[in-house]
């Protein structure tokens, strides 16, 4: 009796390690996120943009590109709003462009 006894408790602890073993959960680090650059919207007033649309000054041809952020060079003129000094304005490329006077970067590319 005591041998069927030691080896069915043999069998048990053998069994019950594997089992043991099965539960054991790996846990990875997630992957880094991708780095996004993330542009700040800018909320301006309704009459700068009605303003710039009814405006008519003449296309600038400028070879960079012309996005949200990038900064136009001296040689393109810019047109300030009539009541938000915050705003100016010119046509680049056949697209209208809302730029800010101080720095000259494009805030908003209307067409």
């Amino acid at each position: 009796m005591r041998k069927t006894l030691l080896a069915a408790s043999a069998a048990f602890v053998a069994l019950t390690g594997a089992a043991w073993a099965q539960s054991t959960v790996i846990i990875q680090e997630p992957a880094p996120a991708p780095v996004v650059t993330q542009r700040s919207t800018v909320v301006m007033p309704g009459q700068v943009r009605t303003y710039v649309l009814e405006q008519r000054v003449p296309s600038v041809v400028y070879e960079g590109d012309v996005v949200v952020g990038s900064t136009l060079p001296e040689t393109v003129e810019v047109h300030t709003v009539d009541g938000y000094d915050d705003y100016a304005y010119t046509v680049v490329n056949e697209h209208r462009v809302i730029v800010d006077p101080r720095t000259r970067a494009v805030v908003q590319v209307l067409d």
